[in-house]
């Protein structure tokens, strides 16, 4: 098994910036890359973005991509999503996610998860 554990939510003004933390362990071996994900309130869970294992390669959500960074620290297994330039609609509580073995990522990669954290609350006020 592996465990996720998200930590760095809180509110923040839009045009703020916060930085989330992912951290992984347990059976981390059979992981090849983790994402993040977020849901607001009614809606379905969205993808926001992906990082291999080793921190090589990303993928974003168009809806994020060159607000949001993701990277990863190897030595601690944590994962981390750089989240500037807020605006209120990025309200939501932010997962991180990871898969066994290979899948496509995207919108409805969240069907293809095998571990989730818990979730962080992210505030955007305007």
């Amino acid at each position: 098994q592996v465990q996720l554990v998200e930590s760095g939510g809180g509110s923040v003004q839009a045009g703020g910036s916060l930085r989330l933390s992912c951290a992984a362990s347990g059976r981390t071996s059979s992981i090849l890359t983790m994402g993040w994900f977020r849901q607001a309130p009614g809606k379905e869970r969205e993808f926001m973005g992906a990082i291999s294992w080793r921190g090589i390669s990303t993928f974003y959500a168009d809806s994020v991509r060159g607000r949001f960074t993701i990277s990863k620290d190897n030595e601690k297994n944590t994962m981390y999503l750089q989240m500037n330039s807020l605006k209120p609609e990025d309200t939501a509580v932010y997962y991180c996610a990871a898969p066994n073995g290979e899948v496509g990522w995207g919108q409805g990669a969240h069907d293809a998860m095998d571990y989730w954290g818990k979730g962080t609350l992210v505030t955007v006020s305007s």
